[in-house]
């Protein structure tokens, strides 16, 4: 795991690159899933997750991207009614399953685009068709010995 040291002057120094770093460079970190932790020089306080909030103000204050935040004024105004309720760890862990499963459908549909794009128009064709005969089969009653009689 790769540490990451946070310094008085607000420096942040990657030990296993013998380097300074950015939020940028903590930001690629988490795209390219590397795991890593981030660490107060002095007292050895884990301070990933303030980092990680750190680097999703930025994105929501200034989206390079320019498009619209991810959250709402809607949006935190309801996850901040949810710190100090009794369902507070109930909604962590939903917000969690619910990004997993977004992220799983997401990348099946990528899977999905991406077999469509290099799929022959024939092959597409095929596999309309094969679709269809599935659907009116199911439509079919289903034989009886006694029919064969």
């Amino acid at each position: 795991m790769r540490v990451i040291r946070k310094y008085a002057n607000r420096r942040l120094y990657d030990t296993s690159e013998s380097r300074y770093v950015t939020l940028e460079d903590i930001k690629l970190l988490v795209i390219n899933k590397e795991e890593f932790r981030v660490e107060d020089s002095k007292s050895g306080e884990d301070l990933t997750r303030n980092i990680l909030l750190q680097i999703i103000t930025e994105q929501e204050n200034g989206n390079p991207a320019g498009g619209n935040p991810m959250f709402s004024n809607q949006v935190l105004q309801q996850l901040i009614r949810f710190y100090g309720d009794s369902m507070q760890g109930t909604m962590s862990n939903y917000l969690e399953e619910s990004i997993n499963t977004f992220l799983e459908q997401q990348k099946a549909l990528r899977e999905q685009m991406q077999t469509a794009m290099t799929a022959t128009p024939m092959e597409l064709m095929r596999r309309v068709a094969e679709q269809n005969m599935k659907l009116w089969q199911s439509f079919q009653p289903s034989k009886s010995p006694k029919d064969d009689e």
